[in-house]
């Protein structure tokens, strides 16, 4: 009890005293504190104030656009935190949450990427209960971002695109291989489209990608004349774009075309053929030659530029060769 009421009367005072000062005080109210008994008394926060603040948070977070799946994701997140500490958010502070999280990969032996995409939303949760005034000062300010490896990640060859181009057993799965590889879009937004969508003559249509912004994206002409094929040979009324190869025709689903790329990339023998490998190809093409970053960054529907550049690897012997062109 001592402790948290020390680290509670040190958050209230952090804006008004320098390192030094705090230190002088923590040592004080340590020394002081030693000699009394300190029992805990009803402090006025509600039983689900935690559930109340957490609620109001993702409200916020609805409003400024996020989709309800990132919500979802941002509640489950945030509910296991608050299960696991045990105690009113407002009493949460940096040791506590360093130690959830080292505790965490060890239980769950998950990656430093997944740490740290926990810290960015625990982060996102107590900045906002600071701004609100909720809390004095984030806990997670002093939680930094937590460093991984740089790696190369894989991209398709022509000569795999081709391959899995000409062993598509049907003309759906052909379309889809196109589409993926000429557009570059997530797969959870071509699952989306319905036949109104394509505009044939001028090779595009209008998806949704995240927090349902709607952007342009456009396909080439084999893919048109590949999805022309398609859709002239089904013979379903179903809107949807892409539907199952069996009746009734049902809207594709995410996880159908996944099992079909990884059927076919093990047929193949290429490795770890899946969707959005198409949409990191398409940007590593695309800055190989030439592509204005911010033009690409349009096309992917990215909202930072950062993130767009972590898609586009640079091809290593582009490097050798501007390298003799501005160096050499």
């Amino acid at each position: 009890m001592r402790k948290e009421l020390t680290a509670d009367v040190m958050q209230r005072m952090l804006p008004y005293l320098d390192n030094a000062q705090m230190k002088q005080l923590e040592q004080a109210m340590e020394n002081v504190l030693q000699n009394y008994e300190i029992t805990g008394i009803d402090t006025g926060f509600a039983e689900d104030d935690n559930q109340t603040l957490l609620d109001a948070f993702l409200s916020s977070k609805r409003i400024e656009g996020c989709s309800e799946k990132t919500l979802k994701y941002y509640r489950t997140t945030l509910e296991t935190m608050l299960a696991s500490l045990g105690k009113n958010v407002r009493r949460v502070f940096t040791e506590d949450l360093r130690n959830y999280l080292t505790e965490y990969q060890n239980r769950n032996q998950c990656s430093k990427v997944s740490i740290d995409n926990i810290r960015r939303i625990l982060s996102s949760f107590f900045a906002w209960l600071e701004d609100e005034d909720y809390i004095v000062k984030s806990p997670v300010r002093r939680i930094h971002k937590v460093k991984t490896a740089t790696c190369i990640k894989e991209t398709y060859t022509d000569e795999d695109l081709e391959r899995m181009r000409d062993n598509c057993e049907n003309l759906r799965d052909l379309a889809i291989i196109d589409m993926l590889a000429s557009t570059g879009m997530r797969i959870g937004e071509m699952v989306l489209l319905n036949r109104r969508d394509i505009n044939f003559n001028e090779r595009e249509c209008v998806v949704f990608g995240k927090g349902d912004k709607e952007r342009v994206v456009y396909f080439d002409a084999r893919t048109k004349l590949h999805l022309q094929e398609y859709l002239e040979g089904r013979q379903d009324k179903n809107p949807a774009l892409f539907v199952s190869l069996k009746a009734p025709y049902e809207r594709v689903k995410i996880g159908g075309i996944e099992t079909r790329l990884r059927e076919i990339g093990k047929k193949l023998n290429i490795i770890k053929v899946h969707p959005h490998k198409f949409r990191r190809t398409l940007a590593t093409m695309a800055i190989d030659k030439g592509m204005p970053i911010e033009q690409l960054q349009r096309l992917l529907g990215h909202q930072r530029i950062d993130t767009t550049l972590q898609y586009a690897m640079i091809k290593q012997s582009n490097v050798k060769i501007a390298h003799k062109k501005y160096i050499g």
